[in-house]
């Protein structure tokens, strides 16, 4: 029996792309090496699609495939992914949930902790000699037993807020509705409100298009000139052009972000900001995260195609 035909989107590393290929007929599609697959020829015979979580399969891509019948993101997020193009079609659609919240929540507390520190100006101060010819390093601030809050509760929230509260920190959250076993965790309806009580403000909450720009201005301005902005969940919840501007004239104090409007080419406008810790992307990984995703996804795929219940299914 022939394998089933399976596109990859988007670059894999080795130990997920060989077992891939071993187990299905792999057609690579990597637009950013320019390795991409004709589609008159091999659309037809495409029944799977393993795609990275930041790239999806828009309605375009899944036209091309008229036989497909998942679609299984390595990551979390599956905002990239045409949702009614696939549920107009019957698509099933998968992701890799839980794997990667823990490393995702360490890199945010990680974030927050070296900007409010100033361990990346620290070690340039140490580098470039300042720490010879000028003395102490500026003073920073503060983390612990301050106010945290998270917006967004769901698996990786509820993992930032537990390591904030090892720090000491009182933690406030914004979600849909309050949600249940939140020790001591304060439940604020709104993200104004919550930004207006908190010093650290961390996102979480997934994209979609309801939650798209819901930190805007009125949001930043209620976080204010003392306060710091982490995002670890997607850069379409953050109007970008509000967020330059605030960091900009002193609206808000510090940013420290992993994701970006058309990442990798951001807006060259963060790169002049002084007030704003930059990161490629990365809060999933490590190699640990990285061969759990992978994993996963093939799990995905591989029940489908046997037609077993799905792991960890979307639609």
């Amino acid at each position: 029996m022939p394998k089933p035909v399976v596109l990859q989107v988007g670059a894999l590393p080795e130990w997920d792309e060989t077992p891939l290929a071993e187990v299905f007929d792999l057609v690579r599609h990597i637009v950013a090496t320019g390795e991409t697959a004709d589609f008159a020829t091999v659309g037809p015979h495409i029944r799977g699609i393993a795609t990275r979580g930041t790239l999806g399969a828009d309605s375009a891509l899944i036209a091309a495939c008229p036989n497909l019948e998942i679609v299984a993101v390595y990551g979390v997020g599956f905002d990239a992914v045409d949702l009614d193009a696939c549920r107009a079609r019957g698509i099933r659609v998968t992701n890799t949930p839980d794997v990667l919240t823990g490393d995702v929540a360490d890199f945010g507390v990680a974030m927050m902790l070296a900007h409010a520190r100033g361990l990346a100006s620290g070690e340039a101060w140490v580098r470039n000699g300042n720490w010879a010819a000028k003395g102490v390093h500026p003073l920073q601030r503060r983390v612990q037993g301050k106010r945290a809050g998270i917006l967004g509760l769901g698996r990786i929230g509820r993992a930032v807020a537990r390591r904030l509260a090892a720090f000491d920190m009182t933690v406030s959250y914004s979600d849909l509705s309050p949600q249940p076993d939140t020790p001591g965790w304060r439940f604020v309806p709104d993200p104004v409100g919550l930004a207006a009580d908190v010093d650290f403000l961390v996102l979480t909450l997934s994209a979609s298009e309801a939650t798209r720009g819901i930190v805007g201005r009125d949001v930043l301005a209620a976080l204010g000139p003392e306060g710091m902005l982490v995002n670890i969940s997607r850069a379409s919840v953050v109007d970008e052009d509000a967020l330059i501007a605030a960091l900009s004239d002193g609206t808000l104090g510090a940013a420290a972000l992993d994701v970006f409007e058309g990442e990798p080419n951001l807006d060259p406008r963060f790169l002049d900001l002084p007030n704003v810790l930059l990161q490629p992307h990365q809060a999933s990984g490590t190699v640990e995260t990285r061969r759990d995703m992978g994993r996963l996804m093939r799990a995905n795929l591989t029940a489908h195609f046997a037609g077993e219940p799905l792991p960890t299914p979307v639609l």
